[in-house]
């Protein structure tokens, strides 16, 4: 437990890392913006910057809109979900101070890019293991397990706020520049982990008992049972199906770990869901 809770860190630590180096060396020189949070804190330091005349830099500003996201996670999400969330906007506020800000390609094209493709990195890795960038991750968290709703319509505006300044204020060029970033680090973010809301889990075990009553032990969601039989083997045994939140995959996937490292698990995105799907502040 120990060594995995370290690497969980390090993974955190590298994470953090990646989307700071993504900010000084490739977005923050060329005024393209970051998604979510981190965008938000380098849009305001930029007018900071450019119409106060403070000097207000990226990371401190991010640490500052994370505080009452990181009280609202503790009190609602639980506590190791934003405890790593937090790790992780402490760092990557380190890195910000502490690495030099550079302009390493003079075309603001290429920044775009590969800004986009290392914050997409630093984000997907860290959602990978359990944990998040903070920010808009733990309002979505937030948002999945009190109300339900459609919570890719947040990212998508406060995604469309940061665009619309970056042209108003600045270049309308800056602008569509920036949609090249979101558009790459949703990408990035997509093939190493997933940006789907919900997702359908088909897990084909010989232990449905003791894996039903894991998951019920780790999350509130109800699980349906299917007799299945192996083709090759001929055995009997079950299938569960159960419909979680991109947040809880990973539980899932540690809970199939402990419990039968031999199920076969197919997960597919889901588009829908009509009927009930379990909250947490209802009654089980």
């Amino acid at each position: 437990m120990f060594i995995f809770e370290a690497k969980r860190f390090l993974i955190v630590i590298i994470g953090a890392l990646f989307n700071a180096i993504a900010l000084n060396f490739f977005l923050i020189q060329a005024n393209v913006y970051a998604s979510g949070f981190t965008g938000v804190a380098q849009m305001s330091s930029s007018i900071f910057k450019d119409f106060l005349d403070l000097d207000v830099s990226t990371g401190i500003l991010l640490f500052i809109l994370n505080i009452p996201v990181a009280i609202l996670g503790w009190l609602k999400v639980g506590k190791g979900f934003t405890v790593y969330s937090v790790i992780s906007v402490a760092f990557t506020t380190i890195f910000l101070e502490t690495l030099p800000l550079t302009n390493l390609a003079e075309d603001i094209l290429l920044n775009a890019v590969f800004g986009g493709l290392l914050a997409g990195v630093g984000v997907g890795i860290t959602l990978k293991w359990g944990a998040s960038t903070g920010g808009m991750d733990i309002v979505a968290m937030i948002l999945s397990r009190v109300k339900d709703r459609p919570i890719g319509m947040y990212f998508l505006t406060m995604n469309a706020l940061i665009i619309f300044f970056a042209g108003v204020l600045y270049d309308p060029e800056k602008a569509l520049y920036t949609l090249v970033t979101l558009y790459v680090t949703t990408r990035v973010i997509d093939a190493i982990h997933t940006r789907h809301e919900k997702l359908t889990a088909m897990i084909i075990t010989t232990k449905g008992e003791e894996v039903t009553k894991a998951i019920h032990s780790k999350m509130v969601r109800g699980i349906t049972a299917f007799p299945a039989k192996g083709g090759f083997s001929n055995e009997q045994r079950e299938m569960l199906m159960i419909v979680v939140t991109r947040y809880e995959l990973y539980d899932l996937e540690q809970i199939l770990k402990e419990i039968d490292p031999n199920a076969f698990t197919n997960i597919v995105q889901t588009t829908g869901i009509f009927g009930f799907f379990r909250k947490d502040d209802e009654k089980v």
